[in-house]
């Protein structure tokens, strides 16, 4: 039987529910991370004996799959959209804005599926707006390309930012620390196509660069619609 199947037991002598369990585990990730969410340290943060949460939970897997439902619930639309293109955008932005708001969904997206009500709600809404568009295969692939551009965007920003933390160093200074390294290795001539980018390019922020390539992926997504039986 799954978390989401499985009953709450009756109410107890202290109150005490499912959402109460998955709200304090989800303020100890969101302060340390993956590794702080312990049955035992949820069970302090509500004044309950770890025992009880038992009761409602089986398994640290089943709080986090609970936990990356509650999220979801800041990823599913507020109204649903009318073009598959602001369906596909809007789920890209809203779960990255999520991933950054809660940094250890990063490490949890694109592992099982997430089967809880608000993660299902959240993938219908793109599915509907497709839906006349392509068959149901095209569809689908068409979610799940954006989709895993998201969730690679994702973690690769969040692991910046958990190595800015983890050396006190900023991007820039980053950059600056291993500049010299780096402007030996392009002068040295065995990397000019990396020398070129790196001189030419145009090397935005994390957030210009995710719209860009997300930009690039629907674009792929609209051509690909365009050849698609209706």
């Amino acid at each position: 039987m799954t978390v989401w199947d499985r009953p709450e037991p009756p109410k107890g002598p202290a109150p005490l529910d499912r959402a109460r369990i998955v709200e304090a585990a989800v303020g100890l990730a969101d302060e340390g991370g993956l590794d702080a969410v312990t049955l035992r340290k949820v069970a302090a943060r509500l004044g309950a004996g770890p025992m009880r949460l038992y009761g409602f939970i089986s398994a640290k897997e089943d709080l986090f799959d609970l936990m990356v439902d509650r999220v979801y619930a800041e990823i599913v639309p507020a109204a649903p959209p009318g073009h598959w293109r602001e369906a596909l955008d809007g789920l890209a932005r809203r779960t990255r804005g999520a991933a950054l708001r809660h940094e250890w969904l990063a490490d949890l997206l694109g592992g099982r599926p997430a089967l809880g009500p608000n993660a299902l709600a959240a993938g219908e809404a793109p599915l509907a707006a497709l839906e006349g568009l392509a068959d149901a295969d095209t569809a689908w692939r068409a979610v799940q390309t954006v989709t895993a551009y998201t969730i690679g965007a994702i973690r690769r920003e969040v692991a910046g930012l958990r190595a800015e933390r983890a050396t006190g160093l900023s991007e820039g200074d980053w950059q600056r620390e291993q500049g010299p390294h780096l402007r030996r290795m392009l002068d040295s001539g065995r990397f000019p196509a990396l020398a070129r980018a790196v001189h030419e390019g145009r090397h935005g922020g994390a957030e210009e660069s995710f719209a860009e390539g997300l930009e690039w992926v629907l674009d792929a997504v609209a051509a690909r619609l365009g050849r698609a039986p209706a």
